[in-house]
């Protein structure tokens, strides 16, 4: 039971574990928690390298540590300061009625980022909603506001989801991205496009990619590469749909994000067969020893990081949503320590970073933690 308690809640297939059967009455519909892969989609899931007995696996398998019922007592009564104490600084969108010509990168908050690389306009796991959770009612909801509304954006060349947990595929933001913009084109790992097709995405806007496979957005190459994850918004572990890191390959600026990922040996072959990096966006919160293989430390962000041959590291999937025993802005501060040695940005949510006119982080957190 502590098992599956520490699976639901640390990686966001949302709340099962704490009011169990009582969430179902609160989802908004059932359609949030997704499709079932079938037919030719999931003869393809079959094929694949990653697929055997039933599911997708890690190429590192990924346990989860048989922890003592003081997992619960850690979450629930935990003496952490895990949520800011001020309101969160935010940052308007900028102007987009100029296409960016070089490289520029905005975080909206958790793992939501806008990246303009060559003209071209990539959104990496979109999240609007306030909870994420199938349900209005229960689940982890948000320290602050995402900075820009849908609205703000700007016509996007294509959505690129990670994995199909509720902090990074969201029913809601899928659908209002897609009525914006029905030529929108979404990217995702096998299986995640019966979720999509549920919700009335076409099939012709969806392009499912395994590990090492790629895309093209004109000159701009997309490629799936590993992580160290897993899968499941209605059984979590059901492992039914894959997980990827991804490369965003201009003709001369380079992007690599890392999803939701335990450190593994992975990282040192995306870095020789893709990097260097102009910019990582690696995920630093959410972590726990109690769940060691699937989401990184800070530590092990900045080991990622030099794995994979970055020159700037952002860190993503802290700060928005209250998932895991440390304190709010503990991620940063540790990250910051670890790479003393490495050029880190940490912008406030919305705030648009041209990444060859930084500055030093300036603290914003400390001033709300």
């Amino acid at each position: 039971m502590i098992r599956d308690f520490v699976r639901r809640s640390a990686l966001l297939a949302p709340v099962g574990a704490l009011v169990g059967a009582g969430a179902l009455a609160g989802w908004q519909v059932p359609a949030a928690v997704g499709g079932q892969p079938r037919g030719e989609r999931l003869e393809r899931m079959r094929r694949s390298p990653q697929f055997r007995d039933g599911a997708f696996h890690n190429a590192v398998e990924a346990a989860v540590a048989a922890p003592s019922g003081s997992a619960l007592r850690d979450l629930v009564f935990g003496k952490e300061v895990r949520r800011p104490t001020r309101p969160v600084p935010l940052v308007g969108a900028p102007d987009f009625s100029a296409v960016h010509d070089g490289l520029r990168v905005s975080w909206l908050g958790h793992a939501t980022v806008l990246v303009e690389v060559e003209r071209k306009r990539f959104l990496f796991d979109p999240v609007w909603s306030d909870r994420v959770s199938p349900s209005t009612m229960v689940g982890p909801k948000r320290l602050h506001p995402v900075p820009w509304s849908v609205d703000d954006l700007p016509e996007l060349d294509a959505v690129v989801i990670s994995h199909d947990h509720y902090d990074h595929l969201d029913m809601m933001t899928v659908r209002r991205l897609f009525a914006r913009q029905p030529s929108l084109t979404f990217v995702v790992p096998l299986g995640v496009g019966a979720h999509l097709e549920r919700w009335r995405v076409p099939t012709a806007n969806i392009v499912e990619l395994d590990w090492d496979e790629r895309t093209t957005v004109d000159h701009v190459e997309v490629v799936a590469t590993a992580a160290r994850h897993f899968s499941g918004r209605l059984r979590p572990g059901g492992n039914g749909t894959l997980w990827a890191s991804w490369v965003i390959a201009g003709r001369d600026r380079k992007v690599f994000y890392t999803g939701d990922s335990g450190h593994f040996s992975g990282y040192e072959r995306i870095g020789a067969e893709h990097g260097p990096f102009d910019v990582t966006l690696i995920q630093v919160g959410a972590y726990s020893p109690y769940w060691p293989d699937i989401h990184m430390t800070p530590e092990e962000g900045v080991a990622t990081h030099r794995a994979v041959r970055g020159e700037l590291l952002v860190p993503v999937h802290w700060g928005t949503f209250n998932l895991a025993m440390h304190s709010w802005s503990e991620p940063v501060e540790r990250l910051l320590k670890a790479g003393d040695d490495i050029r880190i940005a940490v912008p406030k949510p919305g705030q648009a970073l041209d990444v060859d006119d930084l500055r030093e982080p300036e603290g914003w957190w400390r001033e709300v933690a």
